[in-house]
Order: C-alpha cells, then sequence, then structure tokens
C-alpha cells in the first residue's frame, strides 16, 4: 500500500474528531472519502499532511511513518495536498501562483511541470499574467489543481474540488481528476458530492462523526440503499 491510516485518532482539545480510523490507498488507486460536514474528511487530510497530530494510531507513506514529521518534509516525500476553498494568492499572478506550488522541489527544474499543468488546462495558457484573484471559480480551481500538480506529487488529495462550482464546471473537474488518475497518479478525494466522487474513484469510504461507517468498491457502494439515501440525496 502506498498510504495507510491504522486505527487514527485525532483530538480537539476534549473533542474527538476521528476514532480509530484505518484507510488504504494502493498506488495507481483513487480512493474517496464521503460524508457530511463535520464528519471527519478534511481532518483526516489535514492528520496526513502533518497539519494536524493523531493523538494514537499512525500514518504510513510508501512504508515510513509521517506522523510526527513536519508538513514540508511530507511534502517533499511526495504527497500534495489541495486544500478545500482554492486559497490562491488573490494578488499574484497565475504564474506565480503555480510556481509557489514547485517551492519544495530541490531540483527547481518545474518546466515541465508547468507544461503539463497548462496542457492539462489550457484555459490558464492564456492567462498566466492575469490575478489568480480575477479568475472565474472554476478557473481558479485549475489554478489550485495546478499548483498542487507542481510539486511532482505521488498522492495528490482534493478536499472537497467541486464546492461552489456550477455543474458543467463540476464535470470537468471529475474529468480531469480522472484523467490525471489514468496517467498514473494516486488519488485521494474528499467530498460532500458522493455521486461525483463514487463515479470517478476506484474504493471509497464513507465517514460519520469520525468514524467509518462503510467502506468498499464504489460503483457498488453507490447502488447500495443506504449509501443512496444517507449520502447521496435518496
Amino acid at each position: 500500500m502506498l498510504l495507510e491510516l491504522n486505527d487514527v485518532a485525532v483530538d480537539y482539545g476534549k473533542v474527538r474528531a476521528l476514532k480509530s480510523i484505518s484507510i488504504t490507498v494502493a498506488e495507481g488507486e483513487m480512493v474517496s472519502i464521503v460524508g457530511a460536514n463535520g464528519a471527519g474528511k478534511t481532518t483526516t487530510l489535514k492528520t496526513i499532511c502533518g497539519l494536524l497530530r493523531p493523538s494514537a494510531g499512525e500514518v504510513i507513506f510508501d512504508g515510513q511513518r509521517l506522523d510526527g514529521r513536519r508538513t514540508e518534509e511530507i511534502v517533499r516525500r511526495g504527497i500534495a495536498f489541495c486544500m478545500e476553498g482554492r486559497r490562491l494568492f488573490p494578488f499574484m499572478s497565475v504564474l506565480e501562483n503555480l510556481q509557489m506550488g514547485a517551492y519544495s522541489r530541490r531540483d527547481k527544474e518545474s518546466k515541465g511541470e508547468l507544461e503539463r499543468v497548462l496542457e492539462l488546462f489550457p484555459d490558464l495558457k492564456g492567462r498566466l499574467g492575469q490575478a489568480a484573484g480575477t479568475l472565474s471559480g472554476g478557473q481558479q480551481q485549475m489554478v489550485t489543481i495546478g499548483r498542487s500538480l507542481m510539486s511532482r506529487p505521488r498522492l495528490l488529495m482534493l478536499d472537497e474540488p467541486s464546492l461552489g462550482l456550477a455543474p458543467l464546471i463540476v464535470s470537468q473537474v471529475a474529468k480531469t481528476v480522472k484523467e490525471l488518475n489514468k496517467q498514473g497518479l494516486t488519488v485521494l478525494l474528499v467530498e460532500q458530492n458522493a455521486r461525483m466522487a463514487l463515479r470517478i474513484s476506484d474504493r471509497a469510504y464513507a465517514l460519520e462523526v469520525g468514524e467509518v461507517t462503510v467502506e468498499g468498491e464504489s460503483e457498488e457502494l453507490s447502488k447500495s440503499d443506504y449509501v443512496r439515501r444517507a449520502y447521496m440525496g435518496g
């Protein structure tokens, strides 16, 4: 397994946000985590990348424990975290925002990654000098994903990439994420949009108040009456 969470618990003060969850992601796989607000989805991603420390359990990436390591070191090991809400530098140009994603690269040879990002998101080619804050929501999401790809990750973690986007743009984002996975990139996708997440992922976990309630092949879960009622609106 490329990524393993083994009985991971996380506390916010006296509140236990994650309750001994176990999740695995194989290399080349796309795994989704679905659930409502407050379920623990973002907490899971923040724990993987070192922004939060687990109070119990272990996080293993490529055979090495990550828990206790600094976020910068975790990024260098090959994990990119595309955070919810896009969080661009609005007054910096599109190009400058993309280049920020390569800050951890020791070789600084990011030209190839930039070309790959622009091939993936051709809408950005004519906007490299434009301030990122003036882009549409969909274009900003392209920059956010592109910035994550600039570090040449082995694992891309996406937190609610469809949030606040029009349905057509959501479909485009889903298609792009699926294409990245087809190209060999391992993806861990967190989404409230369970219908979309289950459509494009290989396996899925459902979280409720910090616990895994159901897991399995995405296609099978999408047919489950329980999953349909709880996460897909009936």
